[in-house]
């Protein structure tokens, strides 16, 4: 089994997520692609909006898609969740488990500072697309020298590939420039979130009054 891994809040999941796990999966060829909704949310939200609330949007907005999956993997190991975690528990349950793990050129520029980055190369694929406004490190200026070394590009793959017989993958896909915080914004003003995301989200959203203040 070859998997995308795409990790975040979702809060709420919108098209920019569900476009990027579609074209990335499509693209490499992988069986599906499994969202993980982090335990916490760095927000200091008047109203917080529970974990599990942003497990079910992400369910009603893949339910059509049989390539996606949502797991509660870190809703259940609650707190702090590193993804060196969560790739490790993905492994032991199925030792055949191939990951490929997909962020933003915004995440990967600061990989450095991850929880046991080194291990997750160890680990797992990466894939890295675009994040508009943000520029396009490659692993010679976002990782340590000696790490760096490791890795030497591809022409025939169009990847670089790692000392540790593993990808990473610079993708690129459609930019849907939507952000989580302007959907919350746009409700919390009454103004309309139609087309940012599911309709079956839309409808869960308005039934419980989330983001409203």
């Amino acid at each position: 089994m070859r998997i995308a891994v795409l990790g975040g809040t979702f809060n709420p999941v919108h098209y920019g997520h569900l476009r990027i796990a579609e074209e990335v999966r499509e693209a490499l060829g992988l069986d599906k692609a499994l969202f993980i909704p982090t335990s916490l949310t760095p927000l200091k939200e008047e109203e917080p909006i529970s974990p599990e609330a942003r497990l079910e949007m992400l369910k009603l907005a893949i339910r059509d898609n049989p390539h996606f999956e949502a797991s509660d993997i870190e809703i259940k190991r609650g707190g702090r969740s590193y993804t060196v975690d969560t790739v490790r528990e993905l492994k032991r349950a199925d030792k055949g488990l191939k990951i490929s793990l997909v962020v933003g050129n915004d995440s990967f520029n600061t990989i450095a500072s991850w929880c046991e980055y080194e291990e997750l190369f160890k680990s797992a694929n990466f894939v890295v697309v675009q994040r508009p406004g943000y520029p396009v490190k490659k692993p010679g200026e976002a990782l340590p020298v000696e790490l760096a070394r490791k890795f030497w590009y591809d022409s025939n793959a169009d990847s670089f590939m790692n000392s540790y017989g593993n990808s990473l993958t610079y993708l690129s896909t459609t930019l849907l420039d939507i952000s989580s915080s302007e959907i919350r914004r746009r409700v919390k003003e009454g103004g309309s979130i139609r087309y940012l995301l599911p309709e079956g989200v839309i409808d869960y959203i308005t039934k419980k009054g989330y983001y409203r203040q």
